[in-house]
C-alpha cells in the first residue's frame, strides 16, 4: 500500500479540496484525509502511479508539493539533518565571509560546492583560507545578528522526540553554530567542522579530517546501529550535493529546497512547505504537533 500526501506553503496555501479529489478519483485511491486543513491531505493507492512525476510538476506550478510512499513505516525512529540551508535559513560561511568582506566570492564557491560542480572538502579549504585573520568572537555576532531557523524547525523537532525519535544535526558547517542550533531548537547531539584559531583570530584553517558527504553518510550509520535502528527507520534532510549520501541511504531522504542535481536524485521533495512537511510525510496530523 502506497500514500500519496500533498502539502502547500503554511504562508501562502494553494491546496483545495478540488485539487485533492481530482488527483484521489484520477488515481483510483480511497478516502483522502484532511492532516492539517487546507494545508495537507493524503488518500491512500494500492500501487505508485505511472505518472506521478508528470503530476507532481504540475502541482508545482500550483506551489503544492506532492509525495508518493509506502505507507507501512512512515513514523521515523531518527532524524539526521544537514544545518545550513536546512534547519537555518542561512549558509554561516557566507555570513562570516560577508563580515570579511570576501562575501560574493565565498559565496559563489558555496553555491557550486552545493550543486556538485566542486569537490566539497576542497571547496571548503579554499574558503575558510578566506576567512584568516577574522576575529574570533565575529562568530558570536554572527549567531546573534543574522541566523534564524527554518519555519517548522522547533515543531519537528518537538513532535518526533516526543515519540521518542532521536534527533542529529550534521552539517559540513562548524561545530560553532551547530553547538548553538542543536542547543536551541532540541537535537539529541550534533557533529560538525572545527574552525581552527590563533591569537583570538581565525588561522584560516579547518581540523582535519572534513566533515563532509562520506561523513554524513558514517554518521547515519554509526549512530543508527548503536541505538539499534535500521536505516529504514531514519529520515534524513538535507539540500545540498554533500547530503545525497545520506539523503539516499535512509529510508525517507527529504531534499528540502534543495539544488535542482539533488532533488533529482530524491524520491521526497519538499520545495514549499515548511519543516512541518516532514511531520505530515510520517502521517503525523496537525493535530499531534508539539510545540516547544
Amino acid at each position: 500500500m502506497q500514500i500519496a500526501t500533498l502539502i502547500t506553503n503554511p504562508s501562502a496555501p494553494t491546496l483545495d479540496g478540488a485539487t485533492v479529489e481530482a488527483l484521489r478519483n484520477a488515481w483510483g485511491g480511497g478516502a483522502a484525509q484532511w492532516i492539517a486543513p487546507d494545508l495537507a491531505a493524503e488518500f491512500p493507492l494500492e500501487q505508485p502511479p505511472g505518472n506521478q512525476w508528470e503530476v507532481w510538476a504540475e502541482l508545482q506550478a500550483r506551489g503544492i508539493d506532492l509525495a508518493v510512499q509506502p505507507a507501512a513505516g512512515r513514523q521515523k525512529a531518527m532524524l539526521i539533518a544537514d544545518m545550513d540551508s536546512t534547519m537555518i535559513v542561512q549558509e554561516c560561511i557566507d555570513e562570516l565571509a560577508d563580515m570579511a568582506g570576501v562575501g560574493a566570492h565565498v559565496a559563489e564557491i558555496t553555491e557550486r560546492a552545493m550543486n556538485g560542480e566542486l569537490e566539497f572538502e576542497g571547496a571548503l579549504r579554499e574558503r575558510v583560507a578566506l576567512l584568516r585573520g577574522l576575529e574570533a568572537g565575529i562568530i558570536d555576532r554572527v549567531i546573534a545578528e543574522r541566523i534564524t531557523f527554518t519555519p517548522g524547525a522547533a515543531t519537528l523537532l518537538a513532535t518526533m522526540r516526543a515519540n521518542g525519535a532521536h534527533a542529529v544535526l550534521v552539517s559540513g558547517g562548524f561545530t560553532a553554530f551547530t553547538g548553538h542550533v542543536a542547543g536551541a531548537l532540541g537535537f539529541d547531539e550534533h557533529h560538525a567542522n572545527t574552525l581552527l584559531t590563533a591569537d583570538g583570530a581565525l588561522s584560516g584553517e579547518v581540523a582535519e579530517p572534513i566533515l563532509g558527504r562520506a561523513a554524513k553518510l558514517e554518521a547515519l550509520r554509526r549512530i543508527s546501529a548503536a541505538r539499534g535502528i535500521t536505516a529504514a527507520q531514519v529520515m534524513a534532510v538535507g539540500d545540498g550535493a554533500n547530503d545525497l549520501a545520506m539523503l539516499e541511504a535512509a529510508g525517507a531522504g527529504v531534499a528540502f529546497h534543495a539544488k535542482p542535481a539533488v532533488a533529482a536524485r530524491c524520491a521526497l521533495r519538499i520545495n514549499h512547505g515548511d519543516l512541518t512537511a516532514l511531520l505530515y510525510l510520517q502521517g503525523y496530523a496537525s493535530g499531534a504537533f508539539v510545540t516547544p
